[in-house]
C-alpha cells in the first residue's frame, strides 16, 4: 500500500470511519477505489483534492506526509482518541462514581 493511502486509512480511522463511507462523500466506487490502494497508485489531482477535503487534511499531507502545527495537535488528538476508545469503558464506570468514591480510586491509581 502506498503511503498516500496509508495516510488516507490512518485519517479514516481517526475520524471513525471507513473506505465505503470516503469513496460514498467523493462520489466513487469503492471497487475503484480498492483497486488503486491495490495498485499502490495515488489518485488523479482532482480525486486527491477531494479525498483530503472529506478528510480535512491537505493534499500535500497526504501526498508527502509533512506535517504542519495543524497535523501535529492532530496526531496528539489521534493519540487521545485511541486512549479514549481502548479505556472508554472504564471512563464510562468512573462518571458514574459518588465524589468520594472518585478521590479513592485517585488515590489507589497514585499508589499503585
Amino acid at each position: 500500500m502506498s503511503e498516500f493511502w496509508k495516510r488516507v486509512d490512518d485519517e479514516l480511522d481517526f475520524l471513525g470511519k471507513n473506505r465505503t463511507y470516503l469513496a460514498n462523500k467523493c462520489d466513487f466506487s469503492l471497487t475503484n477505489f480498492n483497486l488503486g490502494i491495490k495498485r499502490g497508485s495515488c489518485p488523479s489531482a482532482d480525486t486527491a483534492v477531494k479525498i483530503a477535503s472529506v478528510l480535512g487534511v491537505t493534499v500535500e499531507y497526504l501526498v508527502t506526509g509533512s506535517s504542519s502545527p495543524k497535523n501535529k495537535n492532530k496526531n496528539e488528538e489521534s493519540e487521545q482518541l485511541r486512549l479514549y476508545r481502548k479505556h472508554s469503558e472504564i471512563i464510562q464506570k468512573c462518571e458514574q462514581l459518588s465524589p468520594e468514591k472518585e478521590k479513592l480510586l485517585v488515590t489507589i491509581a497514585e499508589n499503585f
